[in-house]
């Protein structure tokens, strides 16, 4: 039931502290700031116009609210949060379900309609390709708002694609087919970059960012060669232009040379010798069997106040291109402690025997996707316990690293079928993380309140970025001001539905999902014509 004591009749936040944090609105006391009396008396003015959320259990993480209020919406942005707020254009019925800001995703490698929609009966409303990133920045923003999108999205700047261009010469715009092409020449991913091109990916790089790129992805783990002073470059201009970088640390071996730890204390450094607030993509899957190091490391280069954040999914399985370099590893099996067989290719499930089999399909097909499993989270206790610290990690996001669907030709799929494909595969991940947190952490096994689920699912996302990229600041949060992205879900039945032999299944349990004004989902019911994705970009800089 909702936690709420008393009656309320408005959350909103004074003009000066548009997006304070935590619960400086208490639930259980009338609120009477003036623009949160004077929003709702404009809302009740306005002539049954806008819409209304009307009667639902209104879970913000922000003010610290969990209480039965209606949540009234116009021009794309939440009028009003309170109680008997009355008609509107459009009411919905919330009577029984859970109200939130919508889920913000900072990993998701997707971005296209197919992945849009599916992530959507997620919960998730924002999508962003932070970890990767892509290049050049403003021709895909450009891309995206010509054939529409269903999500808001946004992206990085990509340095691995500004590697490739300064060390081999390719101009291939980012995308997963020439990533994989890209690793042909492996001079991008084993040499020290010289002079000349760390001056050439640093170009690249600052260009990205002049067109709004999120911060820098840094794929460290797909070019392991690069040196330590090109990495200090990268992250000194990620300081000097105070954005985010996200990374994927270089190492992920649990023993020594080049272990996780070892990755992790160079990117604890990075931290530390330049400001740059680094953010750590896929917690659990970085740090392999080794997490429970790798966590206390980053715990104490927290405590001592360094710039670093992090992520991570709900799943022991992790999926990337099959030419990556680690897996080509002579030493893959003693130094990841699996396998050839935990390396499965995604669209037809066969599992690798041996290394010269791998290495052959590396060289024929090496943009196709792979499952890679890690954790045996099913039948191994110590496993479960190792997600758990990455999932659970105090102040982490909940971000899905979801991927590409690809069709059974092995090519990505971009095309406009809902549902999707019979074909069509991916990883469970794609589709069901969110809803797979809620459930399993949050419901079933209660190890954190709804409250706290939903901030990690939204809020600390949009606080991890709040500080370099000003359309965040709007996100995560239901308030008065904010935008009006905001998933309507059933708590009793949220559940994922994908496994790793039914990959496509859509999450169930989102019975409305709001993006920017704009209602998606209805009733559990998809609107395919919709495309109200907005995005989500720093500032252009000319020149």
């Amino acid at each position: 039931m909702p936690r709420g004591r008393g009656r309320l009749s408005a959350i909103c936040l004074p003009d000066d502290l548009p997006y304070q944090h935590a619960a400086s609105a208490p639930v259980e006391v009338v609120v009477a700031s003036g623009i949160c009396l004077d929003a709702i008396s404009r809302w009740r003015s306005d002539d049954m116009s806008g819409m209304v959320i009307s009667g639902g259990r209104v879970v913000d993480p922000a003010s610290g609210m969990d209480a039965v209020a209606d949540v009234a919406v116009m021009d794309g942005r939440i009028a009003a949060v309170g109680s008997s707020l009355g008609g509107a254009e459009r009411v919905i019925d919330a009577t029984g379900l859970v109200v939130a800001p919508g889920f913000i995703d900072l990993h998701a490698h997707g971005q296209s309609i197919p992945a849009d929609r599916m992530q959507a009966f997620d919960g998730v409303t924002t999508t962003l390709d932070l970890e990767a990133g892509v290049l050049p920045v403003a021709s895909w923003y450009e891309r995206q708002a010509r054939k529409g999108r269903v999500l808001n999205y946004g992206a990085a700047t990509n340095w691995a694609f500004a590697r490739i261009g300064a060390m081999t010469g390719s101009n291939a715009e980012s995308s997963l087919e020439a990533f994989g092409n890209a690793m042909r020449d492996r001079r991008w991913m084993d040499n020290v970059a010289t002079d000349a091109e760390v001056s050439g990916i640093l170009e690249r790089l600052g260009r990205g960012l002049n067109e709004g790129g999120i911060g820098i992805g840094i794929l460290n783990a797909y070019a392991p060669g690069a040196g330590v002073q090109e990495l200090t470059a990268v992250c000194q201009l990620a300081a000097a232009r105070n954005v985010p970088t996200f990374t994927h640390v270089a190492f992920m071996s649990r023993i020594d040379p080049e272990s996780a730890v070892e990755a992790y204390i160079r990117l604890i450094g990075y931290a530390g010798a330049t400001g740059a607030h680094m953010h750590i993509c896929h917690f659990n899957s970085s740090s392999k069997t080794d997490v429970e190091r790798c966590r206390a490391l980053i715990a104490k280069a927290q405590a001592q106040g360094l710039p670093i954040t992090v992520e991570a999914y709900p799943y022991g399985t992790g999926s990337t291109v099959l030419a990556a370099a680690f897996f080509s590893d002579p030493e893959f099996v003693e130094r990841n402690g699996t396998g050839y067989d935990s390396v499965q290719r995604v669209t037809d499930g066969y599992r690798f025997h041996d290394r010269e089999e791998l290495l052959k399909a590396q060289a024929e097909e090496p943009s196709s996707l792979v499952l890679w499993h890690i954790l045996d989270t099913e039948h191994n206790a110590h496993h479960r316990d190792l997600l758990d610290m990455s999932v659970l990690y105090p102040g982490g996001a909940i971000a899905s690293d979801a991927m590409p669907w690809t069709t059974s030709d092995g090519k990505t799929y971009t095309g406009d079928a809902w549902p999707l494909p019979d074909d069509a595969t991916s990883h469970p991940r794609s589709a069901g993380c969110f809803t797979k947190f809620i459930r399993e952490w949050v419901r079933e096994r209660k190890t954190v309140s709804l409250l706290e689920g939903v901030r990690k699912c939204a809020l600390i996302p949009a606080e991890i970025l709040s500080q370099s990229t000003p359309a965040m600041r709007a996100k995560g949060r239901l308030q008065q001001g904010a935008d009006a992205d905001i998933v309507v879900f059933d708590y009793e039945k949220l559940s994922d539905r994908a496994t790793f032999t039914a990959m496509n299944r859509p999450s169930e349990g989102v019975r409305h999902l709001i993006v920017s004004g704009e209602v998606l989902i209805s009733d559990g019911i998809l609107d395919v014509a919709a495309r109200p994705g907005k995005p989500v970009r720093r500032p252009v800089v000319e020149g």
